[in-house]
């Protein structure tokens, strides 16, 4: 698989750029831990690695929808994994609450799709980053070179 042996490739750049997406990452609806529920999910490939010029990296984020259920919990978690002390993000919580979330009508259904949104958006502004990084090094073409197989 020639894809995870360019992206094992750039580890250095990889911690470069986590450090430097922190600021985005606070900026955004999720917490660091939930960040890295959303990169476990997201897999990043190279299109048209055959010309560096026109190369771009890009977020395969299709694998985000399985990690939503556990971000949700992770949000609903306190300090030290214990129950939240404000759960009443989604939709005020109750047994009214409960009925709408198990029918998909609550505040958490369009919520997931709302942050799996944002997780997309993120992602790819994280792998342009990744990208700039690169092209700065000077590795980019020997990135695409490996990329290619």
């Amino acid at each position: 698989m020639s894809d995870s042996n360019w992206t094992d490739r750039i580890a250095g750049e990889r911690m470069a750029v986590d450090q430097r997406f922190n600021e985005q990452v606070k900026a955004s609806s999720f917490s660091s831990q939930q960040w890295g529920l959303v990169m476990t999910a997201v897999e990043f490939e190279i299109e048209n690695p055959g010309d560096p010029d026109a190369a771009r990296i890009v977020a395969d984020t299709s694998k985000l929808s399985s990690v939503m259920p556990e971000m949700e919990r992770v949000a609903n978690q306190g300090p030290m994994g214990g129950p939240g002390g404000d759960q009443s993000g989604s939709s005020g919580g109750g047994l009214l609450s409960g009925v709408k979330d198990a029918l998909g009508l609550g505040g958490s259904g369009g919520g997931n799709k709302q942050q799996e949104e944002e997780a997309a958006r993120l992602a790819q502004a994280y792998a342009e980053q990744l990208q700039e990084k690169l092209e700065s090094n000077g590795r980019w073409k020997s990135v695409c070179e490996q990329a290619q197989g």
